[in-house]
């Protein structure tokens, strides 16, 4: 397993796309940073483009990745090594050398510009969103072998979580205006893990006031250590569950 997880990462880590996603988020992460008068407008500004950015780079990167390496794949399924194995080889290979490149692009920059816990805070769930889309990525390319399927339901999984899911709140929001409906909205941030994302690095950066109402029911819920707590486990399960399906498919996949 050691041996594979180390071929996949020096792979993926060699590759002009990944190199090229590194550059990128370094360059956004310093004009975030040194094209505002203060850092808390850079890290809204750097909030907004990782949970764009992160999640589709990482659920296509990891779905052309694991297609255009069907045949390797069958290859080391023909020698006696667990399937398990494999899969688990394939899935940290891809989360480690994508959230390496994710560290070193943006990290440096918000350890200089911004305050410490915060950084911390905005790269930890930088890695778990990474995580998370890898999983799901894994997953599609169980579901479909196909490779234009696959690549086009991780399309729709991004679209649905960076661009759908908020345009469906809004609008439950205008239908049911007339009722208190704010606590039900604090229990759907659960079903995405940009929302929920979303709404932590907001708390801690004082941001809530830009949510009203609602706003302040955040705050009540995942403002305190219990509510953080939380959110982090529905994050991790956001990112171990799909994992564990596609590995479920895998074992019993004929390839």
């Amino acid at each position: 397993m050691g041996r594979i997880f180390k071929y996949v990462m020096l792979d993926i880590l060699k590759n002009k796309f990944v190199i090229a996603y590194m550059v990128m988020m370094s360059l956004v992460a310093w004009s975030a940073f040194t094209l505002e008068d203060n850092s808390a407008k850079g890290m809204l500004t750097l909030l907004n483009l990782i949970l764009l950015t992160v999640p589709l780079v990482s659920v296509l990167f990891s779905a052309i990745y694991i297609y255009n390496s069907s045949e390797f794949i069958e290859l080391l399924v023909s020698h006696p090594i667990k399937r398990s194995k494999i899969w688990l080889s394939l899935y940290w290979g891809l989360c480690g050398s994508l959230a390496t490149a994710f560290i070193i692009g943006a990290g440096i920059p918000l350890l200089l510009f911004a305050e410490f816990t915060i950084s911390l805070l905005m790269l930890v769930v930088g890695i778990l969103i990474t995580v998370i889309f890898v999983s799901l990525a894994l997953l599609s390319t169980i579901i479909y072998r196909d490779k234009a399927k696959g690549i086009g339901l991780t399309i729709l999984i991004w679209i649905y979580f960076a661009l759908l899911f908020d345009g469906i709140l809004l609008f439950l929001m205008f239908q049911f205006a007339d009722y208190p409906i704010e606590k039900p909205m604090v229990l759907m941030t659960a079903l995405s893990p940009l929302d929920l994302s979303r709404i932590l690095l907001l708390l801690q950066l004082d941001s809530t006031a830009i949510m009203g109402y609602t706003g302040a029911i955040f705050r009540n819920f995942f403002g305190n250590t219990v509510g953080m707590s939380i959110s982090f486990t529905l994050l991790i399960l956001w990112s171990t569950i799909p994992f564990l399906v596609s590995l479920k498919k895998f074992k019993k996949k004929d390839l």
